[in-house]
């Protein structure tokens, strides 16, 4: 990649000075001047009206303007004229360079880079001799009276050296010439007189002329008009014979043409006539249907204008309808919303208030499991001393051991409900009830005697089973007695109890 860029590089060097040409050396002349590159070839190169390259630092361009310039040609003291009468002449030149090659090339060694008005005041003393030259050579007379000989001269003569200079003239023009001594003046006066006596010889020739012209036209008139007086006459006989005869036919035609009026006028009066009974009915008709259509127009307006009122009024009405539907609904919402805010808060409350409840009745039921669960273990502890008495109570039979659980049961249940009966007031919720309070004391009784049971190794319930069997057996019915419970102040006894507590 390296060596291909290194390759070209004298080539891309090559193109980038050439842009640097175009960008600093492109010109452009207009077509009113022209601009000369001189430097590298021996002869210039000119360029008017068209775009060429100057090689920057190698050559260089100059300008030549060459459009139209006024050189004012004035004399400014006076000069003799060929009959030695001082003259002052005001004229005025059209110049300009020549545009052909020869020209342009002596115009550059003379007015290179100059401004017109500089071009101009190089010119005026050159121009300016000739002129004197010219006026030297001619008369005072020949001067005023040919003015445009004087010009063409002057431009004859300043024309050789204006070649030199690459000049060329295209017009010069004698604006005034005046003398010292007002001579000018009294040629124009003699010339007056003389005008004014040509004028009134010639005027008398034409007055004498126009009266023998005027006398000849008057016979020659007379003539005429008396030749045409006579023609006229036999004119106007005869047109009064062609008249009478046309006046016939006049009559005759003006008489067809009465009648054909007449009749044609009938029958436009009974076209007329119909023309405007027909229009009449149609006006008529029209002015029905008119009056019908802004019946109907009224109509419609009146229903729009009802239709409108009316969705104006039903429209007004669903609006207040649904905004009281809205209202109600709004309405009935808050309320709805107050109630479930009300329904709720109650609700809690009553969540609060049972929460109280299950945790007063969960306090008061965890007191009196503990209170239980005491005793059994006092009960565990006394039957640990018991134990030893067990086998001497085996001596004693079932009877004794019936009879020593028996008294000791009402103590039990005492101490289980002892707890209760220091509460004032208890309050069940769900399937609680007094059976269910009654269920917990006997459940405590019966957890004492299954220690018992566990510690001693004596079953008491089979053997109050056995017992309670055998009395029922042999037709006996005791009344059993259980001192110190809650309700042995109500009965005296109790029936015998089933196998299952």
């Amino acid at each position: 990649m390296l060596d291909t860029i290194l390759s070209l590089l004298p080539f891309i060097l090559v193109v980038v000075v050439l842009l640097l040409i175009m960008l600093t050396g492109y010109v452009k002349a207009p077509p009113d001047q022209a601009y000369i590159i001189s430097g590298l070839k021996k002869e210039s190169k000119v360029l008017i009206g068209r775009a060429g390259i100057r090689v920057p630092f190698f050559e260089r361009m100059d300008k030549l303007y060459l459009g139209q310039m006024t050189v004012d040609i004035k004399t400014e003291q006076s000069v003799p004229t060929s009959d030695f009468i001082n003259v002052n002449v005001d004229a005025v030149a059209k110049v300009r360079i020549s545009p052909h090659a020869e020209g342009i090339k002596l115009a550059a060694k003379n007015f290179l880079n100059k401004r017109p008005e500089e071009i101009t005041r190089d010119l005026q003393d050159s121009l300016q001799g000739n002129m004197r030259e010219i006026i030297g050579t001619l008369s005072l007379k020949e001067i005023n009276t040919d003015r445009d000989s004087f010009s063409d001269q002057v431009m004859q003569k300043a024309s050789k050296d204006m070649d030199k200079l690459g000049i060329e003239i295209l017009s010069c023009n004698i604006q005034n010439v005046t003398d010292e001594n007002g001579l000018i003046k009294d040629l124009g006066a003699d010339n007056t007189s003389l005008i004014k006596k040509n004028a009134a010889i010639a005027k008398a020739q034409a007055d004498r002329d126009i009266a023998i012209a005027q006398a000849e036209a008057e016979r020659e008139s007379n003539e005429a008009r008396v030749q045409a007086d006579t023609q006229i006459a036999q004119k106007q006989t005869e047109l009064d014979i062609k008249r009478a005869e046309l006046k016939i036919l006049a009559d005759g035609k003006k008489a067809e043409a009465d009648a054909a009026y007449e009749i044609q006028s009938q029958e436009q009066r009974k076209s007329i006539e119909t023309a405007t009974v027909n229009a009449e009915i149609a006006k008529t008709q029209r002015e029905a249907e008119l009056k019908q259509y802004e019946v109907e127009v009224q109509k419609q307006k009146l229903e729009a204008e009802i239709r409108a009122k009316a969705d104006a009024e039903r429209y007004r009405q669903q609006q207040e309808a649904e905004a009281a539907l809205y209202k109600r609904q709004k309405d009935a919402e808050a309320k709805r919303y107050e109630q479930e805010q009300e329904a709720e808060a109650e609700r809690k409350s009553a969540e609060a208030q049972k929460f109280a409840r299950e945790q007063e009745a969960a306090g008061i039921a965890a007191v009196g499991k503990a209170e239980a669960e005491s005793i059994r273990a006092k009960a565990l502890a006394e039957a640990e001393g018991i134990d030893k008495k067990a086998e001497a109570m085996k001596k004693y039979g079932e009877a004794a051991v019936i009879e020593m659980v028996m008294q000791a049961l009402p103590e039990i249940a005492k101490n289980v409900a002892e707890p209760l009966a220091k509460v004032d007031k208890i309050t069940m919720y769900g399937s609680g009830n007094s059976a269910k309070l009654l269920e917990d004391i006997v459940t405590g009784t019966t957890q004492v005697t299954e220690g018992i049971t566990q510690g001693m190794g004596i079953d008491v319930k089979s053997l109050i089973a056995g017992m309670l069997g055998g009395k029922l057996a042999g037709g006996e019915d005791k009344t059993i007695i259980v001192q110190g419970s809650p309700s042995a102040d109500k009965a005296e006894s109790t029936p015998e109890l089933p196998e299952e507590n």
